[in-house]
């Protein structure tokens, strides 16, 4: 069953077509991978899924509805989280205080409600804080809650930015190059990191990534892009063996 769907989306910058008919199909429970060389449209794509870009062109469907044009917040509220390429922590407040910040995405109660302490909002305070300490202790993060967010390992932060976005309670988590500027250790952490999230939230996983160790793993398809078009798409074992991927992704030339 899809979870989402792009319709022949096209994202042109002026006379630049950074993505240009694309047609990506994700279903529920997948692990899908977005690969290819630098410059090929990967983010521009992920930027037109949540909201960042309004695509010049085409659909993009969530769970069979339109969702093309939404802003970034109301995405988020349908159920798709993403984490960046580059890290967007909170990076003067603690462990903790990122994760409730993406937890008010969800708040039954208002300003008023809020300012005058009344029992609504309280109620919800508490019941916020309560899921935070869950979130953390579940992603072994338990022992870190109180540290400035900036002084914790790279590879940490990393887990902290996906923790906050499974804080939004998502049902598509959209990982962004999430093994970007790790070593091979942090890398396979991360990889098995993702596979148990998976699994305890019951996701669906849309990535881009450039550790191709990772996406073999633990892909069930993948899609790849060059210069915005997709000119591959299948398992791990058919993109390995693809002529033409190799020869885009890789750079290698027909008469090596």
């Amino acid at each position: 069953m899809s979870i989402l769907k792009t319709e022949n989306v096209i994202m042109q910058f002026g006379g630049v077509v950074a993505v240009d008919s694309l047609n990506i199909e994700v279903n529920k429970g997948e692990i899908v991978a977005l690969i290819g060389p630098n410059g090929a449209g990967k983010t521009t794509a992920f930027n037109c899924i949540t909201g960042v870009y309004n695509p010049t062109g085409g659909r993009v469907l969530f769970e069979d509805h339109n969702i093309t044009g939404k802003s970034p917040d109301k995405i988020t509220k349908l159920g798709i989280a993403r984490t960046f390429q580059n890290i967007r922590l909170f990076k003067n407040l603690t462990v903790f205080e990122n994760i409730m910040i993406a937890k008010h995405l969800h708040v039954n109660y208002n300003f008023l409600s809020a300012t005058f302490r009344l029992p609504k909002a309280l109620n919800g305070e508490r019941r916020m804080k309560k899921e935070c300490e869950e979130l953390l202790e579940r992603l072994d993060l338990t022992d870190v809650k109180n540290e400035i967010s900036s002084s914790l390992p790279y590879g940490m932060q990393r887990h902290l930015e996906i923790a906050r976005a499974l804080a939004t309670n998502p049902k598509l988590l959209l990982l962004d190059e999430p093994a970007a500027g790790m070593n091979p250790h942090e890398t396979a952490e991360l990889t098995a990191f993702i596979k148990t999230i998976k699994d305890d939230y019951h996701l669906t996983v849309f990535m881009i990534e450039h550790h191709m160790d990772l996406v073999m793993e633990i892909s069930d398809r993948i899609y790849v892009l060059d210069f915005g078009q997709t000119i591959a798409k299948g398992t791990p074992d058919e993109i390995q063996n693809n002529d033409r991927v190799i020869q885009a992704y890789l750079g290698v030339q027909e008469d090596a």
